[in-house]
């Protein structure tokens, strides 16, 4: 029998693509710090980001398979929080246009038990176009991207703000890298193309 299978995520974004998956899941908030570390580097921070979500949740539900997460956006060697108002997403897409961004996006699953199992982490570059301040009040406007890291949504209009994305899972930019996860997911008895996923 399969195990149960919980998200460690309060990210509706998540919640929205692991559906893509068509397996029964629940959904657990982590309650874990997401505070920096000094020096520490953006793909070992959403690694550990990742555990440690996984980790909370797994304690409390021993019997469960549990998939955490974690992406951390960097422009240059700044990394770039999700902004929280209008004022910072501004700011951030004014310091982005024109330069490369890259996005690191972790994800870890914990077995029954908090047994570790796998883990993974994408990395995503995205050029953005030249924006006029113009752009980038209207675009701020339209979606109000204030719970995105890097001030926009690829999956809606944050299409428009870029000249290019170069990655191996266009799922990874929006917050869980899909493709990963899937083979994941079998290899721990979770398969998406199984005939019964009561």
């Amino acid at each position: 029998m399969a195990p149960r299978l919980l998200l460690a995520s309060t990210s509706r974004y998540r919640a929205q693509l692991l559906e893509r998956l068509g397996l029964p899941f629940g959904v657990r908030a982590p309650g874990v710090s997401e505070a920096h570390r000094p020096r520490e580097q953006p793909a070992a921070r959403a690694l550990r980001l990742a555990h440690a979500k996984a980790k909370a949740v797994a304690l409390q539900h021993p019997d469960a398979c549990v998939i955490g997460s974690d992406q951390v956006a960097v422009l240059g060697r700044r990394i770039l929080d999700k902004p929280g108002d209008s004022r910072r997403c501004r700011e951030q897409l004014e310091a982005a246009s024109g330069r490369l961004v890259a996005f690191h996006t972790a994800a870890v699953i914990l077995g029954p038990g908090a047994r570790p199992t796998q883990s993974h982490v994408d990395r995503t570059r995205v050029r953005f176009r030249v924006l006029s301040e113009r752009d980038i009040s209207r675009y701020v406007e339209i979606e109000q991207p204030f719970d995105c890291a890097g001030s926009f949504r690829s999956e809606g209009l944050g299409v428009a703000l870029f000249e290019s994305i170069d990655t191996r899972d266009p799922t990874a930019l929006v917050g869980l890298p899909l493709i990963w996860l899937a083979g994941a997911l079998r290899a721990a008895g979770l398969n998406p193309l199984a005939a019964d996923q009561s």
